[in-house]
């Protein structure tokens, strides 16, 4: 069982002026993870007046374990992460917020391996040891040496604390800093898990949200904490989307500095982190749905549950299938209880149903069951629950047991004014 402070609940928004009203009330209080220390600073890479760049320093022998985008256009930050992780090693961790430096050719190679040879000159490790992401503008060269001058400024301001800053300097048209928390044990140690990600738009993600990063003081070996982060992973961001777009530069990363004291962890399987396992899985879900409650021009949090499908694979592709559709997102927008667009979405998806025994439901109530509408269908219930800031839409396909849950977002026009004006 997990203890500690958990992230606010759906039900706990704010309409703060600026921020989506899909907002969290507030930035969890978030305790200090024993074996790091973190900085943030303004570099000046595309932005004015706020800090740009994140630079976390950890531990040696840290564990560290990652996914990244399938894009086949993926940026540098990814490739060089993807390059060294097999070290299962991190001492520091650079981000930088404005410029992807995705689709920069050689250029963006050598602007990574710059940082991290540089951060690493600082820290007293291999540049191995150094995992680099961005987030920002595609196509556009890195002004990397607006952020190597950093490098210095962001060791001598290291700290225990700074989450919410963290947060804020990897943000791009991110409307609130989104982070979360959880503390459990390890054979009777605390362990804490804090977490922190970024993400508003370009979010279809192939493996993780565009920026996550988790980090831990439990003594996991990096196999094991792969695979956890792997799981986790597959439940969480990888069930989300806002717009059906999958970034170039999606990363997620995890760390465990192993300062918890307890004896180390290499078995994903081992009873002994049943706790940790359900807590980790918490934050990245945490995370992953506080991305779509900040999906550009959102004003709808969509829940869409599948059931009744073939495996749990072919529930995730009905649901994103669902999540994704035009369609039905506008149809929520509008606030118009048009379910067969749920049907249409349903049968696009390519996966095995039973079309006369597929059941919908909106808001708990039931509009189709048994392939047609109920009898005696009244659209009113449905049409008030449409009308709030949550809305939820169940489906059973009927044809086997496999389960999914994905998460998105209305389509508004404040999409198009937010990315018509992204590089303005």
């Amino acid at each position: 069982m997990t203890t500690g402070l958990a992230m606010q609940t759906a039900s706990d928004v704010s309409a703060k002026p600026g921020a989506s009203p899909l907002a969290p009330a507030r930035f969890p209080e978030m305790p200090p993870v024993r074996g790091l220390r973190l900085a943030t600073a303004a570099a000046g890479l595309r932005y004015r007046d706020r800090d740009d760049v994140l630079l976390v320093v950890l531990e040696p022998g840290s564990a560290v374990a990652g996914v990244f985008t399938r894009s086949q256009t993926a940026a540098a930050p990814v490739l060089w992460c993807r390059q060294i992780l097999g070290e299962g090693q991190a001492r520091g961790l650079v981000v930088n917020a404005g410029n992807a430096n995705a689709f920069t050719g050689a250029a963006g190679d050598r602007a990574v391996q710059q940082t991290a040879v540089a951060a690493a000159g600082i820290l007293g490790c291999a540049a191995d040891q150094v995992f680099v992401a961005s987030t920002g503008v595609i196509g556009e060269a890195p002004a990397v040496d607006r952020l190597v001058r950093a490098l210095p400024g962001l060791h001598n301001g290291l700290a225990a604390g700074g989450w919410e800053a963290a947060a804020r300097a990897i943000a791009t048209t991110d409307t609130f800093a989104k982070g979360s928390t959880r503390t459990t044990e390890i054979e009777g140690r605390p362990v804490s898990i804090n977490g922190i990600a970024k993400g508003a738009g370009m979010i279809a993600p192939d493996m993780a949200t565009m920026l996550a990063f988790v980090f831990t003081d439990a003594a996991i070996a990096p196999a094991a904490l792969q695979r956890l982060v792997e799981d986790a992973a597959a439940r969480s961001f990888n069930c989300i989307t806002v717009d059906g777009d999958t970034s170039t530069n999606d990363t997620l990363l995890a760390f465990a500095t192993a300062a918890a004291g307890h004896a180390p962890v290499h078995d994903p399987a081992d009873p002994r982190i049943d706790a940790f396992r359900v807590a980790l899985g918490e934050v990245m879900v945490d995370l992953a749905t506080q991305v779509v409650r900040d999906g550009e021009g959102a004003r709808k949090f969509i829940t869409i549950t599948v059931g009744g499908a073939e495996s749990d694979a072919a529930a995730r592709v009905i649901g994103l299938s669902i999540a994704n559709s035009p369609l039905v997102k506008t149809a929520v927008a509008g606030e118009d209880a048009n379910w067969g667009r749920i049907v249409m979405a349903i049968g696009k998806a390519g996966e095995r149903i039973d079309r006369d025994r597929l059941a919908i439901s909106v808001g708990g109530f039931a509009v189709a069951a048994d392939g047609g509408p109920v009898p005696g269908y009244d659209e009113g219930p449905v049409a008030r629950h449409m009308k709030g800031a949550e809305v939820e839409i169940a489906v059973d396909v009927g044809v086997g047991s496999g389960v999914a849950t994905v998460w998105t977002c209305d389509l508004t026009h404040d999409y198009i004014d937010i990315n018509a004006s992204y590089r303005s």
